[in-house]
């Protein structure tokens, strides 16, 4: 029986195997996916495959600059739970991602786990029994990038700048990491943010029954004020309250010209179990 692309694609997404992998089972079941799957249940690498299919919300991100302060990479890997985040097997394969994105400068997760690093990783799933996926990789080139990492390694943020030094990028960075800005400047806001913010303004209770000239200049006042509080330049810096972080920024002679935030899990739905029930349901499909 010819074995079809989607083919491999369903039995990659059941069993979260590599597609070679999985072509080669469907050869040898004759493109029968069930006992494809069956067959794989018998060998060692099904173990990843089974835990594929569980949520890895946990982790650790990663960042890495060059001397130079000229570019820098920021990641994302995930395991299941906090306890393999903090194993050294887990952040030596960190580590190894790091490496790698930072000599080949990429960013695209697919084309970095290519070859001895999937190996690795696939090796790991084997020896820790959980999930573990490489979700992101950011890399930011500008005349100046600095970095930041919590002591946690559960934050890390990449800014870069016009000009100045790394050790202002790495302080702007810091302050990124503890407010959480949502864009650079307040001209950056998307239309959409800035239409929804609106429509909760215009439902508080102090607007209701005021005339509409009223509700627009309060309006007016109070998305400016969203704006200011939610764009990095406008921002207090966290180290002198008394100067924003723009103007830290043209003191030092450079402008901020973007950033990058990740945190752990931030965007993934975890999976919540019931054992109570899950128990119930066994024993209900047992009797």
């Amino acid at each position: 029986m010819a074995i079809t692309a989607s083919m491999v694609k369903e039995l990659r997404e059941r069993t979260g195997l590599p597609m070679m992998e999985c072509k080669k089972a469907l050869t040898e079941a004759d493109g029968d996916i069930e006992k494809a799957i069956d067959d794989l249940r018998k060998a060692s690498g099904l173990k990843a495959a089974k835990k594929a299919g569980r949520t890895a919300a946990d982790g650790v991100v990663a960042a890495k600059v060059a001397e130079d302060g000229s570019y820098g990479v920021l990641v994302e890997v995930n395991s299941e739970t906090d306890f393999v985040a903090r194993d050294d097997n887990f952040l030596g394969f960190v580590a190894k991602v790091v490496d790698k994105a930072f000599a080949e400068r990429q960013q695209d997760v697919a084309a970095l786990m290519e070859g001895a690093l999937e190996a690795d990783r696939e090796a790991l799933v084997q020896k820790i029994g959980e999930n573990i996926g490489v979700r992101r990789i950011q890399l930011v080139e500008a005349p100046v990038v600095g970095a930041y990492v919590h002591s946690n390694n559960r934050l890390a943020v990449l800014v870069a700048l016009s000009g100045a030094n790394v050790e202002l990028a790495r302080d702007i960075a810091m302050h990124v990491t503890a407010s959480n800005p949502q864009v650079v400047k307040p001209e950056d806001m998307s239309p959409e943010v800035v239409e929804k913010e609106k429509e909760i303004i215009k439902a508080q209770p102090d607007m209701a029954g005021k005339p509409a000239e009223i509700v627009e200049k309060m309006m007016g006042g109070r998305i400016n004020k969203f704006l200011k509080e939610n764009s990095l330049v406008e921002q207090p810096f966290v180290k002198n309250p008394d100067v924003t972080v723009g103007k830290l920024a043209k003191d030092a002679g450079a402008d901020v010209l973007g950033f990058v935030r990740f945190e752990v899990g931030e965007g993934i739905e975890k999976e919540v179990v019931d054992f109570a029930a899950e128990v119930a349901a066994q024993v209900k499909s047992s009797s």
